[in-house]
């Protein structure tokens, strides 16, 4: 359910869910799997919980009125608000945070979560969140 008025506590209650549902998900497959599956998983266990999940669309981009299709995608979208970013890998790096950020620019939602299924906790070191301007403009509750 959303609600008329979107607030941080709504955004921060589904980037909540987001983490939980992944923590579920973590705990039961491996830690080396594919991207891809654990995307497919996540979006389940959110879509059955009544959440809004787009999946792997592309970014537009507008420089100076050139509308630009570069490819970016971003892993899932979920109720329209928070972008989540999901990795396998080693640990985070720059770069990852810096994706995140840019798509978080380009599409001006409020919230991010990079998720690392190749780690031993999510919660303590498999989970990173950023927000941006659009989040801090909305009404606290």
């Amino acid at each position: 359910m959303i609600p008329e008025l979107i607030t941080q506590k709504y955004v921060n209650e589904i980037s909540h869910a987001i983490i939980g549902y992944a923590i579920e998900v973590h705990k039961e497959l491996d830690p080396c799997l594919l991207e891809s599956i654990y995307e497919k998983c996540l979006t389940h266990l959110l879509q059955i919980n009544g959440y809004t999940v787009l999946r792997q669309q592309t970014i537009p981009i507008n420089f100076r009125g050139l509308n630009l299709d570069c490819g970016l995608r971003f892993d899932m979208l979920v109720n329209d608000l928070v972008i989540v970013e999901l990795k396998t890998v080693e640990s985070f790096v720059a770069i990852n945070e810096t994706q995140l950020l840019s798509y978080l620019k380009l599409l001006k939602k409020p919230k991010g979560i990079l998720i690392n299924f190749n780690c031993i906790n999510i919660f303590k070191e498999g989970q990173k969140t950023f927000v941006t301007d659009h989040f801090r403009r909305l009404p606290i509750e």
